[in-house]
């Protein structure tokens, strides 16, 4: 055990853990908590976030708090960590939001937008049980209103694959 200051989190179901306070720092709603308030003798409440959530919170935090990772074994990591349940992963997302921690965040949010890459409107509903609650006319008027988005991101593409295409061009002739 270190000798730094252990600070107790206690989850939403009565759960609670005891963490270095140098582990605890990467949420921002604990480290602005810790530096308002004494907290050696004191619980912090974690209100929306249940002990199972939590056990796979601190998993995280122990390992990107770990000295001398390197940032490929770390990103090995995160791979790994997310694969998990659907549901799981949208606690530790709700987590990750409430207890601001940006970093375990970003990661959460990566995830979802990778398993909904390259589906349909409706394989994203049905994998995340959204229920379509717009009628035909509505999603097609839906469409003709957001045509410009899908327009722009082609445009995007294609200038960035064309700028991509002329730095390499200008790298390999240099």
């Amino acid at each position: 055990m270190s000798s730094e200051k252990l600070i107790t989190l206690k989850t939403n179901d009565g759960e609670e853990f005891k963490l270095d306070e140098s582990i605890v720092m990467r949420s921002q709603v604990i480290k602005n908590i810790v530096q308002d308030v004494d907290c050696a003798s004191r619980v912090i409440p974690l209100t929306n976030v249940d002990g199972k959530t939590m056990c796979k919170v601190v998993e995280y935090w122990k390992k990107h708090s770990e000295e001398g990772v390197s940032k490929e074994v770390l990103m090995d990591f995160d791979k790994n960590f997310v694969k998990m349940d659907q549901s799981v992963l949208f606690y530790l997302l709700l987590a990750a939001d409430f207890l601001n921690d940006k970093e375990m965040l970003d990661v959460m949010c990566q995830e979802v937008a990778d398993r909904i890459k390259c589906k349909t409107l409706e394989e994203i509903r049905k994998e995340f049980g959204i229920k379509n609650d717009f009628t035909p006319e509505e999603e097609e008027e839906n469409r003709k209103e957001n045509v410009w988005a899908l327009n722009a991101f082609i445009t995007l593409v294609l200038f960035s694959s064309f700028v991509l295409f002329f730095f390499l061009e200008f790298e390999l002739f240099s």
